[in-house]
């Protein structure tokens, strides 16, 4: 599943003989790439210089001419990316923010794309999803233990320490209140 990390080439090690017929392959390459899933700048540039046959220039003429495309754009990417982690499964604003970071894209962007998201979908929705996940799968937390166990796994999953004791709090009252009419 995980691609090996590979070392990477040094510039004395390319061999660009034909820049005409470079540039074509690398071009070539960025498309498959980018047919294959969406990627940002920086990933594709490390995949583009991944091979030996093409070189710092060629690699930055072809993200230019992708870019003038509209086929790699960092700013709707992580935009996309975020709001699709979101929909996949519920998590808050820290897991996110960790899971985007590992997309070479400048931080301040990713917040951007994340406070984005965060409108479209709000935090306090995704929490309640993540919730009632988790009553349909191990039940309404019984006794203390099993509460605290319930917040471990909304911390987790991300979500900020005082959205899940307010959260926590109505699913405690909600088993009283149950209780009680028992």
């Amino acid at each position: 599943m995980f691609r090996q990390a590979r070392k990477p080439i040094e510039d004395e090690e390319r061999k660009v003989t034909d820049p005409v017929r470079s540039r074509e392959r690398t071009m070539n390459r960025a498309v498959k790439l980018l047919a294959a899933k969406p990627r940002s700048v920086g990933e594709l540039r490390t995949r583009l210089l991944e091979k030996r046959w093409t070189n710092e220039e060629i690699v930055d003429s072809v993200i230019a001419k992708l870019s003038e495309y509209k086929y790699v754009d960092d700013e709707q990417f992580a935009k996309d990316l975020a709001v699709s982690k979101l929909k996949q499964k519920p998590q808050g604003k820290r897991r996110l923010q960790q899971s985007m970071s590992h997309k070479q894209l400048d931080r301040e962007l990713v917040d951007r794309a994340i406070e984005s998201a965060y409108e479209k979908i709000p935090e306090s929705g995704l929490i309640d999803i993540a919730i009632e996940k988790r009553i349909r799968l191990k039940g309404v937390p019984e006794t203390r233990e099993d509460t605290k166990k319930f917040y471990d796994h909304l911390m987790r999953q991300g979500f900020g320490f005082g959205l899940i004791r307010e959260k926590m709090t109505e699913v405690v009252k909600r088993r009283q209140d149950d209780d009680d009419q028992l």
